[in-house]
């Protein structure tokens, strides 16, 4: 099977792919460690808490609690930067846990995919997310709930300037500038 684009939509059908390829690469993720807030959602609301375990991964843990149930979550969540570490879009996967008042226990896997954005000069990250899930010993085999989360972050990540993760990291171009500079001759417009 092959698809064919019309002679005016290569250019941008190009554009795009190099967008894309490049996009994740140039920017960075995340720009904290530890972060906890509230979670709101249509038919539920809780506590969230995220915890940076590697470069782009994150553990976040979920309380939440419905009309008529309570429930548990841990997701494992991969993060990428867009134009730079404040705004981010995110995908996960993992499970749950939880009790229905007239139905008793029930679990799940669950899948997840949303954006982050880290306000600049707070300690405030907003995000909206999608989290679908299976259900197994309940009711409802299927759930598709969005929601929105409010974090307050606890910890920092490190070195998170403006412009990090952007342009580089500045230490390694001083480094590079001094021993440029001492082993060769100033140049007629070098001051």
């Amino acid at each position: 099977m092959t698809f064919r684009l019309s002679p005016y939509s290569r250019p941008w059908a190009a554009l795009f792919a190099l967008g894309v390829l490049l996009l994740p690469q140039t920017a960075q993720a995340q720009k904290y460690r530890t972060a906890a807030g509230l979670r709101l959602g249509k038919n539920n609301y809780g506590l969230t808490v995220q915890q940076k375990i590697l470069d782009k991964t994150t553990l976040e843990g979920l309380a939440l609690v419905g009309s008529r149930e309570v429930s548990a979550t841990v997701l494992a969540e991969r993060h990428f930067g867009i134009l730079g570490p404040s705004l981010n879009y995110y995908f996960g996967a993992g499970g749950h846990l939880g009790t229905h008042k007239d139905n008793g226990g029930f679990g799940g896997l669950d899948a997840l995919a949303g954006v982050e954005y880290k306000v600049a000069f707070t300690p405030i990250v907003l995000s909206l997310d999608f989290k679908p899930t299976v259900e197994f010993n309940s009711e409802d085999w299927a759930r598709f709930p969005t929601a929105f989360s409010v974090r307050y972050i606890f910890i920092k990540e490190k070195n998170t300037g403006l412009f990090d993760g952007l342009f580089g990291d500045g230490k390694s171009k001083k480094k590079e500038k001094t021993k440029t500079k001492s082993n060769s001759r100033p140049g007629l417009f070098d001051f």
